[in-house]
């Protein structure tokens, strides 16, 4: 395991700067989610971290080594990108070792890796098939394994997980937290999905603009959100937040409440709002309502929940859980 620490990290194209000073320590042996919109810089820290973009200024260290300047071989890192970029005419075994053998490493050493690799990520029945006879899923853990058997200090992911439908997606998740548990590594994990952030990480770093907002585990995030960005970012549905004469009236610059902490009433409450739409989910109902006094205003509650469009309710804040940011 390696830690890796980024000081006052900085990246520009031209004249436009994309990293903007970034300080950050991932401790050995923890899973770091970098997240944020299109556009707010984390793919690219994560491939200056790689060694595929070199920092404008600033420094990184990987396992106490300062490697800023040197080749992404010499950096002690495997990275798994978005493409599984798998060779269609090689099986699943040749495919995992394909780098160790580049590396003339003993056929014995080989198999001995894959093998390993193909065990935790329950590979074994497929070894002798081509990428064409796989599921998406089944594509990607040999993508992932082949960086298992390079023994990296390091695990970078770039948006992995974005090519799959929303139920492998999931199992997924469950597959990479399990793995990170068993192998113990240092991993670095980019997605815009905040539901893979909250779900994976045991670290989470909010980006925006090419800054970092907040770092913190998912639920100090959740419970205190640093910015009005954070905020609206983790959490969904996300937070209700208001500015202008609605923020002043109570109190703040911006005003705050998640939608699974507003309590629905017919007949009495802080704001009364016509239904506009519905969402049943079975487990939750998400119910937007057209408020005067504010605009839209986002509920979920727990179950089904008996309403229509046009229906007339009341929404309160739950004591305790709303936000006033300044």
């Amino acid at each position: 395991m390696a830690g890796v620490v980024l000081k006052s990290l900085k990246k520009s194209f031209g004249a436009v700067e994309v990293i903007k000073g970034i300080d950050l320590e991932v401790k050995a042996g923890e899973f770091c989610v970098f997240v944020g919109p299109s556009g707010c810089g984390k793919s690219t820290l994560l491939r200056i971290i790689a060694g595929l973009e070199q920092a404008t200024a600033g420094e990184i260290w990987i396992d106490g080594r300062e490697v800023t300047g040197a080749e992404p071989s010499d950096r002690g890192i495997a990275m798994v990108f978005q493409s599984y970029a798998l060779y269609p005419h090689l099986t699943v075994r040749e495919n995992i070792g394909f780098g160790l053998s580049l590396a003339r490493l003993p056929k014995d050493q080989i198999r001995a890796r894959v093998d390993a690799a193909a065990a935790a990520l329950q590979l074994g029945p497929l070894m002798d098939r081509k990428p064409k006879a796989l599921s998406g899923g089944q594509r990607q853990r040999v993508a992932i394994g082949r960086a298992i058997v390079r023994d990296p200090k390091v695990f970078l992911f770039d948006e992995p997980l974005s090519n799959l439908d929303a139920a492998l997606r999931a199992q997924m998740r469950i597959e990479l937290t399990d793995l990170h548990r068993r192998l113990g590594a240092t991993m670095i994990y980019v997605t815009h999905d905040q539901i893979e952030a909250m779900t994976m990480a045991d670290k989470i770093v909010v980006l925006n603009a090419g800054r970092i907002e907040q770092v913190g585990t998912p639920m100090q995030l959740y419970n205190h959100p640093a910015t009005p960005f954070v905020a609206g970012f983790i959490g969904s549905p996300k937070m209700n937040l208001f500015t202008g004469e609605t923020a002043r009236a109570l109190g703040c610059t911006t005003y705050g409440i998640r939608p699974e902490h507003l309590a629905l009433s017919p007949t009495a409450g802080t704001w009364q709002g016509k239904v506009r739409h519905i969402e049943h989910l079975g487990a939750d109902t998400v119910i937007y309502l057209d408020v005067p006094s504010l605009g839209e205003l986002v509920a979920r509650v727990a179950g089904e929940m008996a309403a229509d469009r046009g229906d007339m309710l009341w929404a309160s804040p739950m004591p305790g859980r709303e936000f006033r940011f300044d």
